[in-house]
């Protein structure tokens, strides 16, 4: 099959020959029809993420057909279009048995414990426990950008923040995660504000429902900006995007009892942001973190897509190659483009 590889962290992106996937007894191979472009992706490509072995294969936001099945899969069928979680649990462990897969104690991740979805073909673990199958009004490109962002800002706003309507709520950071987030609390009847430094982001995230916007590069205290415009602070407010910066942010612009959510990655430097700890007790502040959603929970989510109450496929500004992806992956971390950039030519 035809992959897109690094041989070494930060190294040349290319696409190569190389052998199909086999899938385990309870796994599945599954033929990509769309995979979404991550920044994720770009965290694994820098030498992030201690899990990734060299030579690697990135990609984990994906939908496609089930094309070869494992001997003790018992729920899935060759043909079946599925999309699945970026995390992936076993089942059996203490956490996916007590419900939460999201943080298995023995968690696979396509694009990153194993190679992933920037392929024509993605073996993945678990089967049964992690594939979601696709209804027929939710196409291929509308279901590659849940994966990651979609589901991950969807279980932050409605399971983690409990989002209710005419909340305040404040998003930093408009990218894939920022952008779904400001899509889902507008939909559930939210007051949002977002933040971000690009304008074309700032654009589609006003396009998309927010109720303000605030340019970061542009204004001098962004913290006092929020709570001037939500009349004292955040109800909710998301760090996604994943920086010591943005996390101090979210914290400091909540009101009392408000609830940060971080969602965005936090590596190297930013790793063990400052955070304002004194109004965390004095306001009794909430932290909480949210990583991805467990397949179960999917149904909810299609069915308010189904049903026209979210929009996901809103957020695709650019469809590209397997080739044009081994240039577009390294600049994920400038944040010059804007939506969201899926692969659906293999």
């Amino acid at each position: 099959m035809r992959a897109l590889v690094y041989e070494k962290f930060q190294g040349t992106l290319a696409v190569q020959e190389v052998s199909d996937p086999i899938p385990k007894p309870d796994g599945v191979v599954v033929k990509v029809a769309a995979t979404g472009l991550c920044r994720s992706d770009w965290h694994g490509w820098m030498g992030h993420d201690p899990d990734i072995l060299l030579p690697h294969v990135p990609g984990h936001e994906l939908a496609g057909t089930v094309a070869t099945i494992g001997k003790n899969v018992t729920k899935f069928k060759i043909g079946d279009r599925v999309t699945v979680p970026f995390v992936c649990g076993c089942g059996i462990c203490r956490q996916c048995t007590s419900g939460n897969h999201q943080v298995c104690d023995r968690q696979s991740q396509p694009g990153f414990t194993h190679w992933g979805s920037f392929a024509e073909y993605v073996a993945l673990d678990y089967a049964d426990t992690n594939l979601v199958t696709l209804p027929q009004e939710i196409d291929d490109l509308t279901a590659a950008t849940l994966g990651c962002r979609f589901v991950t800002s969807f279980r932050a706003i409605v399971h983690q923040a409990k989002v209710m309507e005419g909340q305040y709520v404040v998003v930093h950071g408009c990218g894939g995660v920022g952008l779904s987030a400001v899509i889902i609390a507008s939909a559930l009847g939210a007051k949002v504000l977002a933040v971000d430094i690009n304008p074309g982001q700032l654009a589609l995230a006003k396009s998309f429902g927010a109720m303000a916007v605030i340019n970061a590069s542009g204004t001098k205290n962004i913290i006092d900006e929020v709570k001037d415009i939500t009349h004292g602070g955040a109800h909710v407010s998301l760090d996604a995007l994943g920086s010591a910066q943005t996390c101090f942010n979210s914290i400091a612009n909540l009101r009392k009892r408000g609830k940060h959510i971080q969602v965005g990655l936090m590596t190297e430097d930013h790793a063990h942001p400052k955070i304002p700890m004194d109004k965390v007790i004095a306001e009794e502040l909430e932290i909480i973190g949210s990583h991805g959603m467990q397949a179960f929970k999917y149904p909810e989510l299609l069915k308010m897509i189904s049903d026209g109450k979210l929009h996901p496929k809103k957020m695709i500004t650019k469809t590209i190659s397997l080739e044009e992806a081994a240039t577009a992956l390294p600049t994920m971390n400038t944040f010059t483009t804007a939506g969201v950039t899926l692969i659906d030519s293999f």
